[in-house]
């Protein structure tokens, strides 16, 4: 869990952070997540995340922070989680007293304490059910603004319900990790953002709306358990009592609505309609800004968060930084420096050559392996030049990542 507090002038004048495995070893979290034995479930201790809350502000307050000053609140939880309230949670929330940390007040509310995550890929069964269930994936793209994928909500729901109708009964509402921080802030439920929620395979992306046909496919009575959607720059309400008496919050401070953290990067980064961001990571991240989005079957089309009339596209490429590091490796002696002037010494193009580097099952296409191209369209299967497979590696990741922006209706 991560603060930063910023002034008017969007100076920083606070931040600190919370590490779940170090700072809280009693969760016993590696990365702080729980992989199961199956290695395809994996979730995140709920208590554990209302716990680093407590501690991350117990550590402000004792740095002598002046919580009186903040006039609002508001942050990104990461996409896909969710988490699910037992039924009269509502109301130890909003009477949560202020001399307790909220963690043990909390304790007894969460019909499922372990909460899958980002992750957990689980759910397929649940998957192939919902694109079945709503005339198949592209359908269900055109509609929520992705196929059905093992992460997202409505699928992890549907798992829930389907293992544990009895849980599923005793939840009264579901929240994404964003709008669940949010929760604790309030004092009440709050709702999801449409941002977050195109995340779900649950929200019409067109409408702004829970799809009745999704949602049926998933749980029964799963409208009243989700709550209506909102903008995510709505402002949800004042802060609950318990951090006005608890850490001399102004009770005219104000919640803004939580987001997930893929649209929080758009926000955050300033991005505009036209705009591209790209960030090489383990896995490389596209996001941008785009008016007339053509869902597609793979990548993602949520709400914009800075713009309710218009939309952001997520493609996610596995083969990031990872694969680099390993052709760095294997063509340049492990250097940086050296990979530079190899790359710096071949032309634009490749005069032709060029080469696909999947070491691990790609999302976005779904393929593996090793393909290489020379200038004649043939498939070559040893290897290039060294400076050659350098410059085969970066062309056909860049390549791939404008031909997939372009299907979903971005215009270079």
């Amino acid at each position: 869990v991560k603060v930063i507090a910023i002034d008017e002038q969007l100076r920083v004048i606070y931040e600190d952070n919370v590490h779940f495995d170090k700072d809280l070893p009693e969760f016993k979290t590696q990365g702080g997540v729980y992989i199961h034995s199956d290695r395809l479930t994996v979730t995140s201790p709920v208590l554990m995340w209302v716990k680093a809350l407590d501690m991350i502000l117990e550590k402000m307050k004792s740095s002598g922070f002046n919580f009186s000053q903040i006039r609002a609140l508001s942050g990104a939880g990461q996409q896909h989680g969710s988490v699910y309230w037992k039924k009269g949670s509502i109301q130890i929330l909003k009477n949560a007293s202020s001399e307790l940390p909220l963690h043990q007040t909390l304790k007894g509310c969460f019909s499922v304490s372990n909460s899958p995550i980002w992750m957990d890929s689980s759910t397929g069964p649940q998957c192939r059910a919902l694109e079945k269930a709503v005339g198949g994936a592209q359908h269900l793209a055109s509609v929520t603004g992705s196929r059905a994928y093992e992460r997202f909500t409505g699928n992890q729901i549907a798992k829930i319900y389907s293992q544990n109708p009895e849980v599923y009964k005793q939840t009264e509402r579901i929240s994404l990790v964003s709008s669940f921080a949010a929760s604790l802030f309030l004092g009440t439920y709050a709702p999801i953002d449409y941002s977050d929620g195109s995340g779900m395979n649950l929200l019409q992306i067109w409408e702004k709306t829970w799809s009745k046909s999704c949602l049926d496919a998933c749980a029964p009575g799963l409208e009243e358990r989700l709550g209506c959607p909102v903008p995510s720059h709505s402002v949800l309400g004042p802060i609950s009592p318990y951090y006005c008496q608890r850490y001399g919050f102004s009770p005219d401070c104000k919640i803004v609505a939580f987001t997930g953290d893929n649209p929080a990067s758009l926000a955050g980064m300033r991005l505009q309609e036209g705009d591209i961001a790209i960030s090489l990571g383990t896995s490389d991240t596209l996001f941008l800004w785009i008016q007339e989005p053509t869902p597609a079957l793979e990548g993602h089309i949520l709400c914009n968060p800075v713009d309710s009339q218009t939309y952001m596209a997520l493609l996610c490429f596995k083969n990031g930084s990872l694969m680099r590091e390993r052709i760095r490796d294997d063509c340049a002696s492990g250097s940086w420096d050296e990979f530079s002037k190899a790359l710096s010494s071949t032309v634009a193009g490749n005069s032709g050559n060029l080469g696909f580097y999947f070491d691990v099952m790609e999302i976005t296409p779904e393929a593996v392996g090793i393909h290489r191209f020379n200038r004649d369209n043939q498939k070559v299967v040893s290897r290039f030049p060294k400076e050659v497979e350098i410059r085969a590696l970066i062309e056909g990741q860049f390549m791939a990542k404008r031909i997939h922006a372009e299907k979903l209706g971005y215009k270079v």
